[in-house]
């Protein structure tokens, strides 16, 4: 048994990758806690495979021929690492930094609430900028926030899925959330057990809003840690293929939408998609981004 498996899911950030396993063995290496470490690797071609067996031999690494997906491949990760019994899984993106005892703080937040199934950490930019890394569940209001010009004042507001600047001070205790993002999430394994991890259908973005709604369906809460500190670059792989990103984000909103949410919502929602995204198209001379409005138009009426 051992107190936590680190999963991280990597697709062409092989820089970032050594940064970040360098972090996170200096969090394992001191006293406390106990773990080991699993990269799932989504057929990278930037050299990521050597660099693991030349500088990081103990990660045990699992080399997909294609890209599953960022769900599909943490859950295969959880599925090797459950072998080992693990009281916890981490799940790391690649393009972070633990801050010095972050990763125990998170455990420690985990241990003292037995109602509590899955921690999140504080999140900062790489300049050390505040990151928001949890929200309350998406609203159609946030569909308005990403697609249309309001006030700045608001952006940070509740009315845009954020929690108080106040909750994050150093000083400050964990606080419940309804969701965090996928970057680093601290789970039970016993949680993973009952509620089956990553919904598979969803293959980038928003996996984890779906799966924390199930995970609070179940009975569990989920807080911010904000004694730990973590540093996220943000966006380093999807920043390759931008356009094709924007519609993988899209279209997965699209299928939370219809999930979670009644027709009413969905019908509204998909309203000011259609809106947002013509008036975007509009404004834009790149083509690329123009098909990729035009699609994410065609997905979310699909979705109806």
């Amino acid at each position: 048994m051992i107190d936590v498996a680190v999963i991280i899911v990597s697709w062409n950030v092989r820089q970032l990758l050594e940064q970040c396993l360098r972090s996170v063995y200096a969090e394992l290496e001191g006293p406390g806690l106990n773990g080991r470490v699993w990269v799932v690797d989504n057929a990278s071609i930037d050299g990521t495979i050597d660099l693991l067996a030349d500088l990081f031999p103990r990660v045990t690494l699992i080399a997909n021929e294609h890209n599953p997906g960022f769900g599909a491949a943490n859950n295969q990760g959880m599925r090797a690492a459950a072998v080992t019994n693990p009281r916890f899984f981490f799940l790391l993106n690649p393009d972070t930094l633990l801050q010095p005892g972050s990763l125990k703080a998170l455990a420690a937040a985990l241990d003292e609430r037995p109602s509590a199934g899955v921690a999140g950490a504080k999140l900062v930019y790489g300049d050390g900028r505040f990151q928001s890394g949890a929200f309350y569940f998406p609203s159609v209001m946030q569909i308005a926030f990403d697609l249309f010009p309001l006030p700045a004042r608001l952006y940070e507001s509740r009315l845009n899925g954020r929690y108080p600047f106040a909750w994050y001070d150093a000083g400050a205790g964990p606080f419940p959330v309804d969701f965090v993002l996928g970057a680093t999430m601290l789970v039970r394994a016993e949680l993973v057990e009952k509620t089956g991890g990553f919904n598979e259908a969803f293959h980038m973005y928003c996996e984890e809003i779906d799966w924390c709604w199930r995970i609070r369906q179940a009975g569990w809460k989920i807080v911010v840690v904000p004694a730990a500190e973590v540093v996220h670059f943000g966006g380093e792989s999807t920043r390759q293929i931008p356009a094709q990103s924007l519609v993988n984000l899209w279209g997965s909103r699209a299928q939370l939408y219809r999930k979670h949410y009644g027709r009413l919502t969905n019908a509204l929602a998909t309203r000011l998609v259609q809106i947002g995204m013509k008036r975007k198209a509009a404004q834009t001379d790149d083509p690329a981004l123009k098909q990729a409005y035009r699609d994410i138009i065609a997905l979310w009426r699909n979705e109806q």
